[in-house]
């Protein structure tokens, strides 16, 4: 399977990479600061590094193209000035048309759930203040996705936390998960992606993520 991987170095980018690898996949790692994914460990013929811009529509079509799988771990700044998560995917979206490229499977934030009192959670009274600005970033980008013609899954975590893989997690389709706690390792992000890449029991669905 070939792969691309939008924020690369990231939180949950660099396991996505180093997962993606540990399964023989081929593995394009895209980012702005890519020298700094490039160690002993991930230095193989299986990874092609790509610095790029991801507001460029050249960039990025050079990026997906010839890809089975994209996979968006974009971040950026949290007080709503940062539009990377949002203008990303929508660029991302955009050039996948164009290279005939269909699946897709991005970060989000659990503000993008389902609320059946409030529609979305982060429309919800006792949500965090200081996430509502990131969490519309996320909304938006969602809403890219469910405007496109792409195969999505739009994984939507709590607080993640920088650590490896330990597979013990949950996951609720369109909901936050129960029973619930607000953390989630970034390995098992990875870890539920890579394996989504593979079932694809989440096409068009939000999903909720959690540590157990």
């Amino acid at each position: 399977m070939i792969v691309t991987v939008f924020g690369a170095t990231g939180r949950v980018g660099k396991y996505i990479v180093r997962m993606a690898l540990a399964k023989g996949y081929n593995v394009k790692a895209f980012g702005r600061n890519i020298e700094s994914l490039i160690d002993a460990d991930l230095n193989n013929d299986k990874l092609e590094t790509i610095k790029g811009f991801v507001f460029d529509k050249t960039d990025v079509l050079k990026a997906v193209s010839g890809s089975d799988v994209i996979f968006s771990a974009l971040g950026g700044g949290i007080d709503g000035s940062d539009k990377t998560r949002s203008l990303g995917i929508k660029n991302i979206t955009e050039q996948m048309f164009k290279a005939g490229v269909k699946r897709i499977l991005a970060v989000g934030g659990m503000g993008s759930l389902k609320d059946d009192e409030y529609e979305y959670r982060f429309n919800r009274p006792d949500y965090p203040a200081v996430f509502r600005a990131v969490s519309a970033e996320h909304f938006q980008a969602y809403q890219y996705l469910k405007a496109s013609d792409l195969d999505w899954t739009f994984v939507c975590p709590p607080d993640i936390k920088d650590g490896e893989a330990t597979e013990k997690y949950i996951i609720s389709e369109e909901y936050k998960p129960v029973p619930y706690v607000n953390r989630i390792y970034a390995g098992d992000i990875a870890d539920f992606m890579l394996k989504e890449a593979e079932l694809n029991q989440y096409i068009n669905k939000r999903v909720g993520i959690c540590s157990l």
